[in-house]
C-alpha cells in the first residue's frame, strides 16, 4: 500500500504517536517506515515458527517501535504470559523508536 492513503495515515496516528527523533541510520524515515511495515507482514510469513524467547523480542521491538516504553502495570504472577510479554518489552525502556525499528528489521530479515 503506498504510503499517504487514508488507512496509512490512520496507522501513523494510532502507532506513531512519538516525536521523531534523529534517524542515526542511513535510510530516510519513509525508508525506515516502510521496511518496518514490511518486516512487519514478513513476520507473519516466517518458514518456521520462531522460539519463545525471540517470539518476546519481535514482541518488544514491535511495542517499543510502535508505542514507545511500557507503560501501564506489570500484569500479575498468575499471568504468566502478560508478564512476560511485558517484561520484554520493559527491559527495552529508553530504546528510540528507531532503533527499535531497526532492530526488528534486522531481527526477521535474520529469522528468513
Amino acid at each position: 500500500m503506498p504510503i499517504g492513503t487514508r488507512d496509512d495515515e490512520a496507522v501513523m496516528k494510532r502507532h506513531y504517536t512519538a516525536p521523531l527523533r534523529h534517524c542515526l541510520f542511513p535510510l530516510a524515515m519513509s525508508d525506515l517506515h516502510s521496511a518496518f511495515v514490511q518486516a512487519v507482514a514478513d513476520s507473519k510469513q516466517l518458514p518456521e515458527r520462531p522460539d519463545n524467547m525471540t517470539l518476546l523480542k519481535i514482541y518488544a521491538l514491535y511495542k517499543q517501535a510502535t508505542e514507545g516504553d511500557a507503560s501501564g502495570e506489570r500484569p500479575g504472577f498468575t499471568d504468566f504470559v502478560a508478564r512476560a510479554k511485558f517484561d520484554a518489552w520493559a527491559a527495552l525502556a529508553g530504546t528510540g523508536a528507531d532503533t527499535a525499528r531497526q532492530d526488528y528489521i534486522d531481527l526477521i530479515e535474520s529469522l528468513k
